[in-house]
């Protein structure tokens, strides 16, 4: 499941790629081959090269244009409660960190599986099944987020 994912985001980035470059269309209305370099040239310099940022003095290769620190646990609790407040069956008054999804709230498996999905969503990883029983308050999803991304305090 997993390859079959990455192949697919694999060929929608490079179709994106050559479906906004100018190259296929370009060959076909540029009369001057030289302007139709430098196009193709600017266009891989643009999509396809990292940046390099300075950290201590030091040039560091990243693929995104800032890196980012490691948000603190509190904020991650956060994150969490606002995912768990967006949902439709949850009344905001009712919702803490120890909250239980199905004693408190009054959420049945199915809406689990939905909370646990889009935590996924939120956070960018897949939580797998086994995990996903054991994640039954927000503070314990906090928890399991905070331990995948090496937050302590």
């Amino acid at each position: 499941m997993a390859s079959s994912i990455r192949t697919i985001r694999l060929l929608s980035r490079s179709t994106g790629f050559f479906r906004n470059s100018s190259c296929c269309v370009a060959s076909a209305r540029l009369a001057n081959v030289s302007e139709f370099n430098q196009r193709f040239l600017h266009t891989i310099k643009r999509t396809s090269l990292p940046a390099l940022t300075q950290v201590n003095g030091q040039s560091v290769r990243s693929y995104s244009h800032t890196i980012e620190e490691k948000p603190t646990l509190k904020e991650v609790q956060d994150r969490v409660l606002k995912v768990v407040a967006a949902y439709d069956k949850v009344t905001a008054d009712k919702l803490t960190l120890d909250s239980h999804f199905m004693n408190d709230l009054g959420l049945d498996s199915l809406d689990h599986v939905e909370v646990i999905m889009a935590m996924e969503d939120e956070f960018g990883f897949e939580i797998p099944d086994m995990d996903a029983e054991r994640l039954v308050t927000p503070a314990a999803i906090a928890r399991y987020v905070a331990d995948k991304e090496d937050i302590y305090e």
